[in-house]
């Protein structure tokens, strides 16, 4: 088994001089699933570039750094899988909200035959700001009512396995995250996930959700009111494509 981690970065000082990629390269350095971890680079202004450069390539051999222009967090991870050499990826928020130990919950699964293995928070997101619970059952009820996916709880969470074969297919029918969408500022891409999930749903892989320990962490890149509009406007684009017959 070989495995990529895609840890996706932007303007990240705070959370890099907190230990993160020191817990993210003691976990992976001495366990041969791992095959590369890769950071990619959404276009940070902050000093993240310089000292993962200076620092963690030097002491961890399995790190690289891509660079990418600004176009969200959704970019940063497509371009991850798209460079990875596993078999299977692994992307995990660089906050480590979710431990990265608990990847070990998501490739346990892979022996039983999924393709897709998210993930999933437990329902009552403890110690996360009520407006946060708000945003996510509210997304929740409006993509239930316009997409589907009742089979699956939390599209959010940001910690999920893919067979790399199935990633691939899926990336090459987006619609909605395309190479021309440009981002402003901190853009969390909520709708990547679900219209990632929607094509996964019906090209018919097997998608497993499992439970992993989750702890809020408080970050500058989540904007209610700006991540809520977007999320919305996605789930309408997707079902907008749907009905018009463009994901055949």
């Amino acid at each position: 088994m070989k495995i990529s981690l895609i840890i996706p970065c932007y303007n990240e000082e705070i959370n890099i001089q907190k230990g993160v990629l020191d817990k993210i390269g003691n976990y992976t350095v001495k366990d041969d699933r791992f095959i590369e971890v890769i950071v990619v680079d959404d276009g940070s202004d902050d000093s993240s570039k310089t000292v993962i450069k200076d620092k963690y390539l030097k002491i961890y051999p399995k790190f690289k750094l891509l660079e990418n222009s600004h176009q969200g967090k959704a970019f940063a991870i497509l371009t991850g899988i798209k460079q990875a050499k596993g078999d299977y990826v692994i992307f995990s928020d660089i906050d480590l909200a979710t431990p990265i130990e608990e990847a070990d919950r998501l490739i346990n699964e892979i022996k039983n035959g999924y393709q897709i293995i998210i993930g999933s928070r437990s329902s009552n997101r403890s110690g996360a700001p009520m407006m946060r619970k708000i945003m996510a059952f509210g997304t929740i009820i409006i993509r239930n009512m316009i997409i589907g996916l009742h089979g699956i709880k939390d599209t959010q969470c940001g910690f999920k396995l893919f067979e790399k074969k199935a990633a691939l297919n899926i990336i090459d029918r987006l619609l909605v995250f395309h190479n021309k969408r440009k981002a402003e500022g901190s853009s969390v891409s909520a709708g990547f996930d679900i219209e990632f999930l929607f094509l996964a749903t019906r090209l018919g892989y097997k998608i497993k959700e499992t439970l992993v320990d989750w702890r809020h962490v408080e970050t500058k890149h989540v904007n209610f009111f700006k991540d809520v509009i977007e999320s919305f406007k996605d789930i309408f684009m997707i079902k907008y494509n749907e009905l018009t017959g463009r994901y055949k």
